[in-house]
């Protein structure tokens, strides 16, 4: 019997990489990433798994196509979507590096919309299949020194619940999956100090992360937030005044700027 398959992006690490695991014991893969190495990596890892490895940096406007044309020449259909790619950046936006934080949309954001919209169709028509987009606790709230990362992730957030609904009835899901900090190699590429007071939510491993998201997925759930600590910090804003919500967020930021 041919396993279901699905198309993990940012799959050389972290929460990408736990979710590819996870989706292995009963899913085809495709994996995607730009580092080769850890792709080539992880599908000898998962041996017994049909794994496709295909290279791509999700900051060339041309990838999400190619990832896209790579599927099709499999000659399967996809079953699964995981937009997972992505990254932060850390500091203060008037200075920030500008190019990065375009990379940053382009991967966060437009990328995830063009692979959604070019894979979504064929599921629709076939009345069947998943999409798991990972947002972020970060989404529900401005987020001062990471100002252009906190609004990516609040599209991805919406966007997801947007299309959740849109898609009732159709047999096709879309869950956004909202984790909190977690451990990964995030903090570090972003150029964030972490320390101590980092977050209640820094008992969950990227392992956990995964299988709380791939099993909201399986149920169709619109939205998942990993960690009770998570849960009642957005409860928690939702009663704050807006500005005192920005404010907190700002001070726990400046907590973690890189030490001199």
């Amino acid at each position: 019997m041919t396993r279901p398959l699905a198309l993990v992006t940012g799959a050389s690490a972290g929460i990408g990489k736990e979710i590819a695991r996870v989706l292995a014991a009963d899913h085809d893969l495709v994996l995607s990433a730009r580092r080769a190495d850890e792709l080539a990596a992880l599908a000898a890892e998962l041996g017994g798994t049909s794994c496709t490895v295909v290279p791509a940096d999700l900051a060339d406007p041309a990838a999400p196509q190619l990832l896209f044309d790579a599927v099709a020449a499999g000659g399967r259909p996809l079953d699964v979507l995981v937009n997972n790619a992505g990254f932060g950046d850390f500091g203060y936006f008037a200075t920030a590096d500008l190019p990065k934080l375009l990379r940053m949309v382009q991967v966060n954001c437009t990328a995830l919309t063009e692979l959604t919209h070019r894979f979504l169709p064929g599921m629709v028509e076939r009345k069947t299949g998943r999409v798991l987009n990972v947002g972020s606790v970060a989404g529900f709230q401005p987020g001062p020194l990471m100002a252009v990362y906190y609004a990516t992730k609040a599209y991805v957030n919406s966007l997801s619940q947007a299309l959740s609904n849109e898609l009732a009835g159709t047999g096709v899901t879309v869950t956004c999956l909202c984790p909190g900090p977690t451990r990964t190699e995030f903090a570090a590429a972003a150029g964030r100090r972490e320390g101590k007071s980092f977050s209640v939510a820094q008992r969950l491993t990227a392992r956990d992360v995964a299988e709380i998201g791939v099993s909201a997925m399986t149920r169709g759930t619109p939205v998942v937030v990993p960690g009770m600590g998570n849960k009642l910090l957005i409860a928690a804003e939702r009663l704050l005044p807006r500005g005192a919500v920005v404010r907190a967020v700002r001070w726990m930021q400046q907590k973690r700027m890189p030490e001199a």
